[in-house]
C-alpha cells in the first residue's frame, strides 16, 4: 500500500484518517464535494466532485492502489431516492472505477445499523443476518452497498467492510454537538428503562481500523470479502454515560423518560405525518431513533482483533478527557 484515495475524506472520520495516512508516509488523495483547510497543509491532493459522477471518479482514482470509501448520504430521514443515488449507485461507480484502474484494495465504511432489528443485540458477531425490515432508508441503502462491495471481492480487487459504531471525539460535527444542544434545551428524553448497553468508538480507534483493514488487504488478506464490527470493545450504559459527560460540562442531565413502546409508536406517527405532508425536515423522533436510544446494541470485535490486529488504543476514559478539553476550547 503506497497511494491511497479517501472518498469522503473531508468528513469527521475522513479527516482523522487522512492525517493518519499522511503520518505513515503514504501518498494520500481526497475525493469530496468540499475542500478542507488541513488538506493543503498536509500536502494532500484534492479532487472536488461527487461519486455519483462515474467519469469523474474513474479519472480521480487513476494511479492509486487503495481506496477507502467513506462517502455517504447519512442521516435517518430524507428522500429515499437520494440515499439510493449516493449510497448504492455511488458505490457501484466506485467499484467500476476501482476495476478500471486496477486498484488492488477497497475498504468500505458501513454501519452496524444494517443488522438492527426492533430488539436488543448483545455481544453478537458478524454472523448476525441483515435486518429483514430496515427502519430507515439510510441503513437499507448501506446494506445494499455493503453486499455489493463484499460480493465484488476477487483476486484482483480485494474488498472489506467496516462497521464502526457511534464514532465520537474531537472534531465531531454531528453526534456530540447535537446531543449537547438538545440537553442544554432540555429536549432530550431517556427512551426505555435506561439499562441499555451500546458500543461507542473513539475517532482515533476508528481511523486505526481503516488503516489496518487496508494493510490487511495488501498483506495476508484474511479479511477479504468480510464485514467487521468496530468499537471500543467495552459497551457503556448509554444514559449513564451521557449523564456523566453532561455533568462534567455543567449541562443539564437527562431526567425525563418515555417508554420504548410509546416512543416507537410516536416515531411511526411522526414519520407518517412527514411523509403524508411531504415534510423535508427530520422528525424529532423516528422508529430507528427509538430503537437506537432504547435498545442494547453492542458487538463482538473478536474477529477484527484476530484478522486485522485491531485493538482500541485509546480507552473510553481517555477519550472522554480529550473531548472535554476539545469542547471547552471550541465552545460548543
Amino acid at each position: 500500500m503506497q497511494r491511497v484515495v479517501v472518498l469522503g475524506g473531508s468528513g469527521f472520520i475522513g479527516r482523522a484518517l487522512v492525517q493518519r495516512l499522511v503520518g505513515e508516509g503514504l501518498e494520500t488523495a481526497v475525493v469530496a464535494r468540499r475542500a478542507f483547510p488541513e488538506a493543503e497543509a498536509l500536502g494532500v491532493r484534492f479532487f472536488s466532485g461527487d461519486i455519483g459522477d462515474a467519469d469523474f471518479l474513474k479519472n480521480s482514482l487513476a494511479g492509486y492502489d487503495t481506496v477507502i470509501h467513506l462517502a455517504s448520504k447519512t442521516g435517518i430521514w430524507g428522500d429515499k431516492n437520494e440515499y439510493y443515488r449516493t449510497n448504492v449507485v455511488g458505490t457501484r461507480n466506485v467499484l467500476d472505477a476501482c476495476r478500471e484502474n486496477n486498484i488492488a484494495a477497497l475498504v468500505y465504511a458501513s454501519t452496524p445499523g444494517v443488522v438492527y432489528q426492533k430488539g436488543d443485540l448483545c455481544g453478537v458477531n458478524e454472523r448476525t443476518p441483515y435486518a429483514r425490515n430496515f427502519l430507515c432508508d439510510y441503513v437499507r441503502s448501506k446494506a445494499i452497498a455493503e453486499k455489493m462491495v463484499l460480493s465484488a471481492n476477487s483476486d484482483t480487487l480485494k474488498t472489506i467492510a467496516l462497521r464502526p459504531h457511534l464514532v465520537w471525539g474531537p472534531g465531531d460535527t454531528n453526534l456530540i454537538p447535537r446531543l449537547l444542544g438538545q440537553a442544554r434545551c432540555r429536549q432530550l428524553k431517556r427512551i426505555g428503562d435506561g439499562h441499555n448497553l451500546v458500543d461507542v468508538t473513539y475517532i482515533d480507534n476508528a481511523a486505526d481500523a481503516f488503516v489496518l483493514a487496508a494493510k490487511n488487504l495488501h498483506g495476508p488478506a484474511s479479511g477479504a470479502g468480510k464485514p467487521y464490527f468496530i468499537s471500543q470493545g467495552e459497551p457503556v450504559n448509554l444514559w449513564n454515560w451521557l449523564n456523566k459527560f453532561f455533568r462534567r460540562l455543567d449541562v443539564p442531565i437527562v431526567e425525563q423518560s418515555i417508554s420504548f413502546h410509546k416512543a416507537y409508536l410516536l416515531g411511526m406517527l411522526m414519520e407518517g405525518f412527514c411523509t403524508l405532508f411531504k415534510r423535508k425536515e427530520e422528525p424529532c423522533l423516528t422508529r430507528f431513533l427509538a430503537v437506537q436510544l432504547a435498545k442494547s446494541h453492542w458487538f463482538s470485535i473478536e474477529n477484527a482483533s484476530r484478522d486485522l490486529g485491531y485493538f482500541p488504543k485509546v480507552s473510553t476514559a481517555e477519550g472522554i478527557n480529550t473531548i472535554l478539553q476539545w469542547v471547552g476550547r471550541s465552545e460548543l
